[in-house]
């Protein structure tokens, strides 16, 4: 029996509004939840969320969102 791997993309978001480390667990915690996400990655120092998903479970407006709700402003970053 052979599985099909699941499509994986890696999306960067870039923030605003960190003032503590705390900000990242709560991050992490928040995107982590949605389903099709695979790894959250928040970088404190360069406002920087780097995340593995499946496209077509999780899009990434729904990323943004999901940032969002745990209070902070992104968007998805050029490079």
């Amino acid at each position: 029996m052979t599985t099909t791997p699941t499509p994986s993309t890696r999306t960067v978001l870039r923030a605003e509004g960190f003032s503590c480390p705390s900000c990242v667990a709560k991050i992490e915690k928040q995107v982590g939840r949605l389903d099709g996400v695979a790894g959250v990655a928040v970088k404190f120092a360069s406002g920087r969320i780097e995340i593995d998903h499946d496209p077509a479970l999780a899009t990434v407006d729904a990323l943004v969102a999901e940032v969002a709700k745990a209070g902070y402003t992104s968007v998805p970053a050029a490079f």
